[in-house]
């Protein structure tokens, strides 16, 4: 085993948290490597125990396997500003939903949505990216519905997140005329009130 950020041998892991999950199939462990800090979780199944087949979109079955979640999260995420701990969260969060939602068997698009799910909250352009894999888009229609999707969603999402669009700033002197204009029209109505008072 290595650390899955510096590639540190066992050595230099630390478990600093261990418990049951997958009914008692498995223990999730969490580690910390001593080389770069960072933490990370593994999981141990007992070897015999039931395993989770992924079920294809053309009818293949095949074993799962976590990287496979890993990479995708890495293409959608390419050259965005999400670290790499936050994808391997995203992939151990799936992977642990998959065991305890599915006894055998998961198909394909149900990890996909899974994956879809996390990374609209993670990162808005990454979501569009990854969904137009796993939904397998046709057309620019299917790219321009998903993309206004989020953006309708977008008030209920954190707002540090990564965006689809960014609303362009005003120039500084069109913010410096809206500023001076208030107190002008301020004190063109101070003599017209005092005016009517003095009629009155």
């Amino acid at each position: 085993m290595h650390c899955p950020f510096c590639h540190a041998d066992k050595d230099s892991l630390k478990v600093i948290d261990s418990r049951a999950c997958d009914g008692d199939r498995a223990i999730r462990r969490r580690r910390e490597c001593l080389n770069c800090k960072k933490r990370f979780t593994t999981y141990e199944r007992i070897e015999g125990s039931i395993k989770l087949t992924v079920i294809k979109t053309d009818g293949r079955r095949v074993p799962w396997d976590r990287q496979k979640i890993v990479n995708g999260l890495e293409r959608a995420c390419f050259k965005r500003p999400v670290p790499e701990e936050e994808l391997l969260r995203v992939a151990e969060e799936v992977e642990e939903e998959a065991f305890a939602t599915h006894d055998r068997e998961v198909p394909t698009l149900i990890i996909g949505q899974m994956v879809a799910e996390r990374l609209r909250r993670l990162d808005q352009v990454a979501y569009v990216r990854f969904a137009s894999v796993y939904r397998q888009f046709k057309t620019l229609d299917d790219l321009i519905e998903a993309a206004q999707n989020v953006l309708d969603a977008r008030r209920f999402e954190d707002p540090t997140q990564g965006k689809l669009f960014i609303e362009p700033k005003k120039p500084e002197s069109e913010t410096n005329g809206q500023a001076d204009a208030s107190p002008r029209v301020k004190s063109r109505r101070g003599p017209k009130i005092k005016a009517k008072a003095e009629l009155s």
